[in-house]
């Protein structure tokens, strides 16, 4: 249960703060933090999580990630269904808390999106489905790719949350002109049962295409890696 709840309040965490600086601060009157901003936001949320929780739970928050990383070998299958519900649990209660802030503003509107990720008409720049899919399974992949990487017993020890999280940030100022940035089903899953219509119609996207982004970018690091990865 420690563990669960490690990864509940993580979730909780990269949720509140990623999608929070994107409801309240991207285009907050005059001084808003914009892309480069959310996108330093949800790799922040990441590298301090990691740290914090790292040594409880591995710091997943993240479904694609726990199956990514069950698939490279570092993750027990009996693990997995808990994680991903403290993780989407998690980012759901943030969700409502966000939720909570953002409508005491004046003019608050969840037809704005509520950071939704999306594809089509709900794209930022309105990339196609294709686009989409690529771009989160791609994205995810790579992310993957770090993940194992950085954290192989033959990695500099201590630094990978930083790789990891700047990892995320680069992720997003990739990725935010065109799905509004995923490679997590319970971040999307977050915002979107607030949204609902759209937001929940589009959803499957935003599962299917991180959690098989996240297989191949563990299944591609077992292979590069070798015999000697732990």
């Amino acid at each position: 249960m420690k563990q669960y709840s490690a990864e509940f309040l993580g979730t909780f965490w990269l949720v509140l703060g990623g999608c929070g600086s994107a409801v309240l601060a991207a285009t907050f009157p005059e001084v808003g933090i914009g892309l480069t901003g959310v996108s330093l936001a949800f790799g922040l949320t990441v590298l301090t999580m990691a740290y914090a929780i790292g040594h409880i739970s591995g710091c997943h928050l993240n479904p694609a990630v726990s199956i990514g990383l069950w698939a490279g070998g570092r993750f027990p299958a009996s693990k997995l269904a808990p994680y991903i519900v403290a993780q989407v649990l998690g980012g759901i209660a943030a969700g409502a808390v966000l939720y909570v802030i953002a409508s005491g503003a004046p003019g608050f509107d969840l037809a704005n999106g509520f950071a939704s990720n999306g594809y089509g008409e709900h794209s930022p720049g309105k990339y196609s489905l294709l686009a989409a899919l690529v771009t989160e399974v791609v994205l995810t992949m790579f992310f993957l790719l770090i993940i194992m990487g950085a954290t192989d017993k033959r990695a500099p020890a201590g630094f990978a949350p930083i790789a990891i999280g700047l990892g995320l940030t680069l992720i997003h100022l990739i990725s935010v002109p065109v799905t509004n940035a995923s490679v997590n089903p319970a971040r999307s899953t977050a915002v979107a049962v607030f949204v609902g219509d759209w937001a929940t119609a589009q959803l499957w996207l935003f599962w299917v295409a991180p959690i098989i982004g996240g297989a191949l970018g563990a299944l591609t690091y077992r292979f590069i890696a070798g015999d000697e990865e732990s």
